[in-house]
């Protein structure tokens, strides 16, 4: 592994049975969390998933400007066509399927399993989430890393490499 795949979505709920996917970003970065490549898109919805919305991700995704620009998202089979690119761009090689990485990433998992079932495929099965590392280190050393939350999808997931970078700069392993 020389790279990871980093990814985060916005949904319109946590329920992967009745929420959807109305934004997506990716980042891959080098083993040192320089960003090689980028994408992101609103993920175009009907109307009936941000009506349904509850309290939080309501006001949440109306204060971050994204509940706006849903109606003139891209598709979301084109969206998923556009991750899968990225992935084949980078690990050209089928066998080889890049790491996902992020923060609290198994509910992003569950929504790739069912809504973007090809990328899911050509995903490992091995997961980088920075939250596995938020919760020993602040249980640990009682330390807690400062974010800011903007819940948008990109400045999520740069967020979450900054704050693995920022664990793993503070480690002290002798070599």
């Amino acid at each position: 592994m020389d790279k990871i795949f980093w990814l985060d979505m916005e949904m319109t709920g946590l329920d992967v049975e009745k929420e959807r996917i109305i934004e997506v970003a990716a980042i891959v970065t080098d083993l040192n969390f320089k960003e090689l490549d980028v994408f992101e898109t609103v993920v175009r919805q009907p109307q009936k998933y941000l009506d349904s919305m509850d309290a939080w991700n309501t006001e949440h995704h109306k204060k971050s400007g994204l509940t706006a620009k849903v109606p003139n998202g891209m598709p979301e089979d084109q969206a998923e066509a556009k991750l899968v690119d990225l992935v084949k761009k980078h690990w050209p090689d089928p066998k080889d399927r890049p790491v996902m990485g992020g923060n609290s990433i198994m509910q992003d998992r569950l929504f790739i399993n069912k809504y973007m079932p090809d990328l899911a495929s050509r995903l490992h099965y091995r997961q980088v989430d920075v939250s596995s590392w938020k919760v020993i280190i602040n249980n640990k050393f009682k330390y807690v890393y400062q974010k800011t939350n903007s819940h948008r999808a990109l400045d999520d997931i740069r967020e979450s490499i900054q704050e693995l970078r920022h664990y793993c700069d503070n480690l002290n392993f002798k070599k």
